[in-house]
């Protein structure tokens, strides 16, 4: 028998989570798949993304299509936070498909960024995803932590400047929510538009590194009490995620952004972790990395989504 429930709120979730943690071990998933950081963005965004997550189960599979109501149609939860979307599915692929129907009967379009290139499987094929940029990265595969140091033998040079200037470097786990508050705070206030000038914005990040705690780290460059430069960083299976990174203009000429970044991937290099950039394709990133992942997008017209998952048919059937 197939077991449908369609959550409408962040609380409404919460009758998904054993399915849906299941999922989360069963898959090859990010942390931007987790019921974690789902439920806390269906919460805190809840005002301009209506929750509207499906889900099908049987004995044999499920599948969970985290999806969200917004002006211009459907897409995945997340707002701007999440890097990577993807549906959770495993077992039948008749589950899915019973899904995207639920989605099709909202007669919505459907947008979202992005897909990372080795989810764009027979799950999207159907969808033709779209190429969106790219997320640099170092593998391990490709460079261990001391042939790194040695590439990029520039930046340890104006880190060990940095550090006979009297700044010194702090690598935080779990770090306080003050901190992870004040820190996205001086972000917000470098540019005018910058993403961290809505207040809900700075509220999921801090909230989601409560929630995620145990994989959050944070790197800092501090000189007294001023923090210079900042990494957000998580850890996600066998990869650390560069989330975010912020450095005072004031020391521009130190470039401690880049420096920051060099050594908390050199640091988790060798504890044997690979290193994630994240999305777009920005000359620091680039400077170091080793390789990119191809990021896609979806654009789908409901009519195609009807299409693809055979709501036309199931409506003919039910009529």
């Amino acid at each position: 028998m197939i077991r449908k429930i369609v959550a409408r709120s962040s609380a409404e979730m919460d009758r998904l989570r054993p399915v849906w943690t299941e999922l989360e071990r069963s898959g090859s998933h990010t942390l931007f798949q987790s019921f974690a950081w789902n439920r806390l963005a269906a919460n805190i965004f809840a005002a301009r993304e209506e929750p509207y997550v499906v889900c099908m189960h049987t004995d044999s599979g499920a599948a969970i299509i985290p999806a969200a109501i917004v002006d211009f149609g459907v897409t995945l939860l997340g707002e701007a936070l999440f890097d990577y979307r993807d549906v959770l599915h495993v077992g039948d692929p008749e589950l899915l498909r019973l899904a995207w129907q639920e989605i099709a009967a909202l007669k919505l379009p459907l947008f979202f960024t992005a897909l990372r290139g080795e989810q764009c499987s027979l799950t999207w094929h159907e969808f033709k995803p779209e190429k969106f940029v790219g997320a640099p990265c170092v593998q391990l595969a490709d460079m261990d932590a001391d042939r790194f140091a040695s590439a990029h033998s520039r930046l340890g040079s104006r880190f060990r400047r940095l550090l006979r200037k009297g700044v010194e470097l702090q690598q935080q786990a779990a770090p306080s929510s003050d901190l992870i508050h004040h820190i996205y705070q001086l972000k917000a206030a470098q540019t005018p538009n910058n993403l961290f000038r809505d207040p809900a914005r700075v509220k999921f990040m801090t909230a989601v590194m409560e929630a995620a705690c145990e994989c959050c780290e944070l790197y800092t460059l501090n000189w007294g009490g001023e923090i210079v430069a900042a990494l957000v960083t998580f850890r996600d299976g066998d990869t650390r995620r560069f989330y975010g990174t912020y450095y005072d203009h004031e020391w521009a000429h130190f470039s401690p952004g880049i420096v920051l970044l060099f050594e908390a991937t050199r640091r988790s290099l060798a504890e044997g972790l690979n290193c994630d950039y994240m999305t777009g394709e920005q000359s620091h990133k680039t400077r170091l990395a080793t390789g990119s992942v191809p990021l896609f997008r979806i654009e789908s017209s409901w009519e195609n989504l009807a299409r693809i998952s055979g709501f036309e048919e199931h409506e003919l059937l039910a009529a």
